[in-house]
């Protein structure tokens, strides 16, 4: 290990989430960045997108005017493609190049075709996020080329690692331009697999029979799947997350992943002895005040709070089967007063105003739609609060449920905590997912000692199911096997999870998550890294073979 560390003078790593939280892989990232920083000292650079104003700064990211200034001063960037280099305000502090990239748009029907000519990537067919992904991957290309280039850098010496399909075009570009450089390609969550299961397509009982290539042309993903099979194929170490993700990479990009690279976290963001007890009883007035204030409910400390939250993929996150579960709790009438929340970005417009005021006041009258926190411009197409309304709650019943539709930042005018602040009051969550390459939401759960349901279909659950002993009373987490076709099954053992859960002596809830902390610890980055670390030693490897 020590050999490997001691030949890179430069490692990059480039992702859309760099600086710019939009779901999991910024978690990974950023909670991975102190280990990198611990072994590559400055030598770890991040690179990702410029998407902040004046008005919109990022909050996470602080200019230095002197990192990399040499090169900064005299860089030799394309008209329209502009750097700023500072920290990333996470721990390790690890330098961050954020990339302007308006310049790319003007020249990508010309790059695209000698992408089509070099490694056959169909850009023909790209609509939606797949311009804008390529016009910056392609500048954040050129960046870390202009850098290798200005310190004279041996290519042999460097690696560049490249997250998501999103990036692709910058590996297909440094493969093209510096093919002495190291290159990795990580997918989180091949874009195939992930429509296939969007659209509601069986995807594990009939993976062996699903091409790729015919798939993305059936789904309308031709350009999103040519580009990542492309970067997967000429990577010198190509990584997934999980066993689970990387046979769906054998079947549908043709190539088993090199190394799986397990997702790590760190619980830096965990309050520790009474600072958690002063924190847990925050987030539990803060949620049972909202909750009153909206419905008009008195909720007793003894409430018990769970939530699911993440991504907002309707069947792919298990958002079905999380609703359909707890309106079978209510019909159950449980003797404990449950309090459901769904905490979920969708397309939010803004915090209800009527809330917010009733919030200021101390008013606790009934609101009108008592289910949801925040106005949408969709919410006659919106999935959730349609079924929400379809399943009939009733919120003066045993279990009430309220839908939070916006980014818990500690800026979204109702809560004005960020999710780590709220999580840390729950007695459960639930993320029973059917289409999850990993699974952060329940790991970052049982980090704060609240125990987790989750599914055998995550790599997460994969992850405990060979880690660890399943269940409550084991490891803080009750891991359902899922199928293509046992959907009531598992609503069933949510039901009996939660119910299990309610009816636990104080003593047991102290056990459960004194395990769901053990377990979160077991998966602490320290174990994690060195999986990197192997996918380092893979890629100069096999760049120096190829050179």
């Amino acid at each position: 290990m020590n050999n490997n560390i001691a030949e890179i003078d430069l490692l990059f790593e480039t992702s859309w989430e760099v600086c710019n939280k939009i779901g999991g892989i910024y978690t990974v990232l950023s909670t991975k960045a102190h280990n990198l920083q611990s072994l590559y000292k400055d030598k770890i650079i991040f690179v990702g997108p410029d998407v902040w104003t004046d008005e919109t700064p990022c909050p996470v990211f602080k200019e230095v005017k002197s990192l990399l200034r040499p090169w900064r001063e005299s860089c030799m960037l394309p008209e329209g493609v502009s750097v700023r280099v500072g920290r990333w305000e996470v721990p390790g502090r690890p330098i961050a190049v954020l990339v302007k990239f308006d310049g790319m748009y003007k020249c990508k029907d010309e790059f695209y075709g000698h992408m089509w000519e070099r490694f056959h990537v169909d850009s023909l067919h790209g609509y939606g996020d797949y311009d804008e992904a390529c016009a910056f991957s392609h500048a954040a290309g050129i960046v870390i080329q202009d850098i290798i280039n200005f310190y004279k850098t041996p290519q042999n010496r460097v690696i560049a690692h490249f997250d998501e399909w999103t990036t692709g075009m910058g590996l297909l570009y440094i493969k093209d331009a510096m093919p002495g450089v190291a290159t990795i390609f990580t997918t989180h969550a091949t874009s195939i697999g992930r429509s296939i299961c969007g659209n509601g397509k069986p995807l594990y009982d009939q993976l062996h029979n699903y091409n790729g290539d015919q798939m993305a042309r059936e789904l309308n993903m031709e350009s999103k799947h040519s580009l990542e099979k492309a970067a997967a194929h000429q990577a010198d170490c190509f990584t997934t997350v999980s066993e689970i993700t990387a046979r769906e990479c054998e079947q549908l990009l043709e190539r088993r992943p090199d190394v799986v690279t397990p997702n790590g976290f760190e619980k830096n963001f965990v309050p520790a002895g009474r600072k958690f007890d002063t924190a847990r009883r925050k987030a539990r007035d803060k949620m049972l005040d909202v909750a009153k204030t909206l419905t008009g409910i008195e909720f007793t400390d003894d409430t018990f709070i769970i939530t699911t939250s993440g991504r907002c993929e309707w069947r792919n996150k298990g958002l079905d089967l999380y609703i359909d579960s707890m309106k079978r709790l209510s019909d159950l009438n449980p003797e404990r007063r449950i309090l459901a929340w769904v905490m979920v970005p969708a397309w939010s417009d803004r915090p209800r105003f009527d809330l917010q005021q009733d919030i200021k006041a101390g008013k606790h009258t009934p609101l009108d739609d008592p289910f949801i926190t925040h106005t949408l411009f969709n919410y006659s197409d919106d999935a959730i609060i349609q079924a929400i309304h379809h399943a009939d709650f009733d919120n003066n019943s045993a279990v009430s449920i309220i839908y939070v539709p916006c980014y818990l930042n500690g800026n979204d005018g109702i809560f004005d905590m960020t999710y780590y602040d709220i999580l840390i009051g729950m007695d459960a969550t639930i993320f029973a997912s059917y289409y999850e390459p990993w699974g952060y939401t329940p790991l970052e759960s049982v980090a704060f000692g609240v125990p987790t349901i989750t599914t055998s279909l995550s790599g997460f659950g994969q992850w405990v199911l060979s880690d660890r002993a399943n269940g409550f009373l084991n490891s803080g987490v009750d891991v359902i096997p899922r199928s293509d076709h046992n959907y009531n099954q598992v609503k069933e053992a949510i039901v009996d999870d939660i119910l299990s859960l309610c009816s636990a002596s104080d003593q047991q809830r102290a056990s459960i998550s004194a395990l769901a902390t053990e377990t979160a610890d077991a998966a602490a980055w320290n174990y994690f890294i060195k999986y990197y670390v192997e996918s380092f030693a893979i890629a100069l490897t096999n760049a120096a073979k190829r050179v």
